[in-house]
């Protein structure tokens, strides 16, 4: 595909597809009756034997697993779900159970949706007679009203993956409205941000067909004189109009972000000849990208370094004059370096998170003069990380990808840094035992990054953490012997343990595990 041909009429043709209307096939119940409280391995089998092995491969490739089954993060699908939920004019529908539904919905409007999210129920019967994929079907066409609508995306969880419900078999559009079908099972999507990847991968393979079967409609916002660079990955906003900055002596412009906002981002978004995978684990994204003929380069304009070789690479992608190259960078290497020595770090931090931008974050913290030994992110390795990974571990850095919890909390157990930034239970574990400690996605992942706005923007809020040590030492003496976890509070005698409730408790527990391993080999 070399570009993309625009149709400026508002009614521009949506796609080539016809729809598919086909009868509901049956399905098959997870093995073992327990739903989506079985265990991943029998959920797996159970997708497996409902014909899902070629897309359970495919997550297999896209997101490989570490030694461990996966890192501690909430339900994937809460990742797909806030993409589908940022977008103008796109429906988002569920499908899962009640229990997994209620979840995701209540904490996507934790983080701010601001619209209903549409769930199909099931019950026994209609998962295995395929009468919940009539009931898919029958809601995708309510839905599909293009005065509302660009696009429904629907998501099966787990319980609907494992028995086999097949989205594919859904109309690719109604009434000019595209229907997007994923599947995001806990037990095939190792994290939430890996989940982001699912949708925006499924959304570019659907543009992709549709301006390889003519005219799309142009994008809303002007087109760029110059040649864009698409952005992968979800950024303060800010940092796109930085990167535009810097790109700008090069005559190059920053072109959409992805995740995007509006489906006709997703057309000029294939209309960039390069893509930046400022976020390095949009597999099936970039798998878009690459098939479309598009260059891909890694890392992102972080820091000094960073900065430099991030220009240098996407210059040279776009076959930039060397001295244009070099005026880029002399235009904001200088202030990139003062606001660097403005803000200093001193002390020794570890970091981890599941965001997938771990690794540039240890990166301006190290130019910033702190010490990171060790750094945990729960995504896993791909070539798009390989620059930072190398620059990291060039300077003594331990990098973990797909990190466990247990990972993380040794990690800063074992260092007992002046600052310890992660995810939840590795801050609460940190202020336990007396160590400062931030909340990466909330504190760190929400600030500038890029260029000189994202020199200095660390340095505050890290070192007036550093400095609450004093704080929390008095904390941890004020609470010294108030016991800790069923023993918490204040006690006149020892505390009523009951070991022996305890014990009979777990037998119950083991016969358990027992029977249901017994009824696995029959």
């Amino acid at each position: 595909m070399s570009e993309v041909g625009y149709d400026n009429a508002h009614d521009a043709p949506l796609t080539a597809v016809k729809s598919v209307d086909l009868e509901a096939p049956a399905m098959t119940a997870p093995v073992d009756g327990m739903g989506c409280h079985a265990g991943a391995a029998t959920m797996q089998a159970a997708a497996r034997a409902a014909g899902q092995s070629e897309l359970l491969d495919q997550y297999a490739a896209d997101y490989p697993q570490g030694p461990h089954d996966k890192p501690q993060s909430m339900c994937p699908a809460f990742g797909s779900l806030r993409v589908g939920l940022r977008m103008r004019r796109v429906a988002t529908v569920l499908s899962g159970s009640a229990c997994c539904v209620y979840g995701l919905t209540f904490v996507s409007h934790f983080y701010g949706a601001r619209r209903s999210v549409g769930y199909v129920p099931f019950n026994s019967e209609t998962l295995v007679t395929g009468k919940l994929f009539e009931d898919i079907r029958d809601a995708v066409h309510e839905l599909a009203d293009p005065d509302r609508y660009d696009a429904v995306v629907v998501t099966n969880l787990c319980v609907p993956t494992a028995s086999g419900v097949p989205l594919k078999l859904l109309p690719s559009e109604i009434n000019g409205v595209r229907i997007v079908g994923i599947d995001v099972p806990g037990f095939g999507i190792p994290t939430h941000a890996e989940a982001k990847d699912v949708l925006a991968g499924a959304m570019l393979k659907y543009a992709r067909a549709e301006i390889e079967a003519g005219p799309v409609a142009a994008p809303a916002s002007a087109r760029s004189d110059r040649p864009q660079v698409a952005l992968l990955g979800e950024m303060f906003p800010a940092d796109p109009m930085m990167i535009g900055a810097m790109l700008a002596p090069m005559g190059l412009a920053a072109g959409p972000v992805l995740p995007c906002r509006e489906w006709r981002e997703l057309y000029a978004a294939l209309d960039c000849d390069v893509v930046a995978a400022i976020h390095p684990f949009y597999t099936a994204a970039v798998r878009e990208f690459q098939n479309a003929g598009r260059k891909v380069v890694g890392s992102a304009p972080v820091g000094h370094d960073g900065t430099a070789a991030w220009l240098a690479a996407i210059g040279d992608a776009y076959n930039v004059e060397p001295a244009r190259i070099a005026a880029a960078q002399n235009a904001f290497l200088p202030a990139i370096k003062t606001a660097l020595a403005g803000v200093p770090i001193k002390g020794t931090i570890t970091l981890s998170g599941y965001e997938g931008s771990e690794l540039l974050v240890a990166r301006l913290l190290i130019e910033s003069g702190a010490n990171v030994p060790y750094v945990g992110t729960a995504c896993a390795k791909t070539p798009w990380s390989e620059a930072d990974r190398d620059w990291l571990e060039a300077r003594g850095v331990k990098v973990k990808f797909r990190a466990s919890l247990e990972d993380d909390l040794s990690a800063m157990e074992a260092i007992r840094p002046d600052l310890a930034i992660g995810t939840t239970p590795v801050v609460q574990k940190a202020k336990e035992t007396g160590v400062p400690s931030l909340y990466f996605t909330n504190l760190i992942s929400a600030r500038p990054l890029m260029g000189p706005a994202g020199a200095g923007s660390l340095g505050q809020v890290v070192n007036a953490a550093i400095a609450g040590k004093d704080r929390l030492d008095d904390m941890k003496a004020f609470f010294e012997g108030v016991g800790h976890g069923d023993t918490a509070g204040i006690w006149e005698g020892a505390p009523n343990l009951q070991p022996e409730f305890r014990a009979m408790h777990q037998k119950k527990l083991d016969k358990m595990a027992r029977a249901a391993k017994a009824e696995e080999m029959i």
